[in-house]
């Protein structure tokens, strides 16, 4: 049993990646019996960028920047889905590369990232002064994305997605080892998503996912019926 995820999604993804992110949005007023309902924790800008007509999204690849008043900021380029064994070596092999497979109730999805960390508020610096974010990627990261890219796509065309306004808390339940990651997301056009998550090796997932289940139902916790991540919604909203 894995409660609220279905494991045909986590079976048929089995070795392509060793660990799993279990994601699960909760309904308008979910949290309050979890007392994350208000916009406590650190707080961070997300941007994207994308075509207008989300191009980029399309073909399954995502670029986001992460301002972050706690810790250094990052630029993320993302492919989701992505079979491992396809990539090139130079990309696989990249230090900064991490692959993992991301798990909502309705789906899952086999996803790999390329990072950059960056320094405290150099994101909010280059849009205070207007300057492109895709300069504050790699050189790796914009390989990726000739790799990865429509060829139509040029680097002007991009648009900016955000700021999206977040609110992160790590929390536990009683009687769950297993921490949580709670994120509130507001989206400029005045929707929010509020996602619980935690990290797991694959071979855990199972037993992880139906231990969190069983702890979120005691606390009277229930999926959202409409499972979407925080990337569409934020997309999607501002398209």
């Amino acid at each position: 049993m894995t409660g609220f995820w279905q494991p045909d999604p986590l079976q048929s993804l089995t070795g392509q990646a060793t660990n799993v992110e279990l994601k699960v949005v909760l309904p308008r007023h979910g949290g309050r019996s979890l007392g994350i309902n208000s916009d406590r924790g650190p707080s961070r800008r997300i941007y994207f960028l994308d075509t207008p007509d989300l191009e980029l999204y399309r073909n399954d690849v995502i670029i986001r920047f992460r301002d972050r008043a706690d810790q250094r900021d990052d630029a993320v380029v993302k492919l989701r889905p992505v079979v491992p064994g396809r990539m090139p070596g130079w990309l696989r092999n990249a230090e900064q590369f991490h692959v993992e497979i991301d798990a909502l109730p309705s789906h899952a999805v086999c996803s790999g990232a390329l990072k950059k960390r960056l320094g405290r508020r150099d994101v909010s610096r280059a849009v205070a002064a207007g300057r492109p974010l895709i300069t504050l990627l790699s050189t790796q990261q914009r390989r990726m994305l000739t790799k990865y890219a429509p060829p139509s796509v040029r680097p002007k065309d991009l648009t900016v997605f955000g700021p999206i306004h977040v609110h992160r808390r790590n929390f536990k339940l009683r009687g769950l080892k297993q921490g949580l990651t709670a994120e509130r997301w507001r989206y400029p056009d005045g929707t929010y998503l509020l996602e619980l998550s935690t990290r797991c090796p694959v071979d855990e997932a199972g037993a992880v996912a139906a231990r969190v289940s069983r702890a979120l139902r005691s606390h009277g916790v229930a999926p959202a019926d409409l499972q979407r991540t925080k990337t569409e919604m934020a997309l999607q909203a501002a398209a």
